[in-house]
């Protein structure tokens, strides 16, 4: 099965209101485990950047001054992403921006049943608990050492490793003999069977007489008075 974990930096929170997203990271997996291969972009957002928004991710508007707009990178975006299950923490905000910017430049949205919430999991999971992505990496002890600042790329690396623990944790092996040529072991060939003859035991007419005295003796026997009398 193959999904992709992303994760977006924007200007602000309601794209609606006129924030923009400028940067996207994305990674596959297929089985839940990374193949190695990303999507990672940032966009000029038309826009200037907030200072409270540059303070979470460090983007500034001198950093992506060069930087190409959503609609010159959307093909290969969404070459990427093909029909894939897109799974992101608190999912609602990401596929806000990405349908927002998919459909400024008259894109097919995607469809929301394409969305898997990690927060959503996380809640079902942990009731009560915390449910950021730095308490989720806390309590399933990945390293998170080296995020600084957010990065959409970086962050989505980061909860790929928590979507795993969210579904069960890593099982190596699991689902490889299905997909691997199993050849069988050699098994070395069957002795022949040994056949041996009947054993015929006689009885002698003394033997008869005394079973035919001892079934006399029985009372009410479970094979009837008739096969006695027989």
């Amino acid at each position: 099965m193959r999904e992709i974990v992303f994760d977006t930096e924007t200007t602000g929170f309601s794209f609606p209101d006129g924030d923009r997203m400028v940067e996207i990271g994305c990674l596959e997996m297929i089985n839940r485990v990374e193949t190695g291969r990303t999507f990672h972009a940032y966009f000029h957002p038309e826009r200037t950047m907030p200072a409270e928004a540059q303070r979470v991710h460090g983007l500034s508007d001198a950093f992506l001054a060069d930087k190409p707009l959503f609609v010159q990178q959307v093909d290969e975006l969404l070459d990427f992403l093909e029909d894939s299950p897109l799974v992101a923490h608190n999912a609602s905000f990401d596929f806000g921006f990405l349908n927002g910017e998919l459909q400024r430049c008259g894109r097919t949205t995607v469809g929301m049943h394409r969305m898997v919430d990690t927060v959503a999991m996380a809640r079902m999971r942990h009731p009560g608990a915390k449910h950021s992505l730095d308490a989720l990496c806390s309590r399933y002890g990945i390293d998170r050492s080296h995020r600084t600042l957010h990065g959409a790329l970086l962050d989505a690396q980061l909860l790929a490793q928590v979507y795993v623990e969210l579904t069960g944790g890593r099982q190596i092996g699991l689902g490889l003999v299905s997909e691997a040529v199993v050849e069988a072991a050699p098994t070395a060939p069957a002795a022949p069977a040994v056949v041996r003859p009947a054993r015929v035991f006689a009885i002698s007419e003394a033997d008869r007489a005394r079973h035919a005295q001892f079934i006399k003796t029985v009372v009410n026997p479970l094979w009837g008075s008739e096969a006695v009398a027989q």
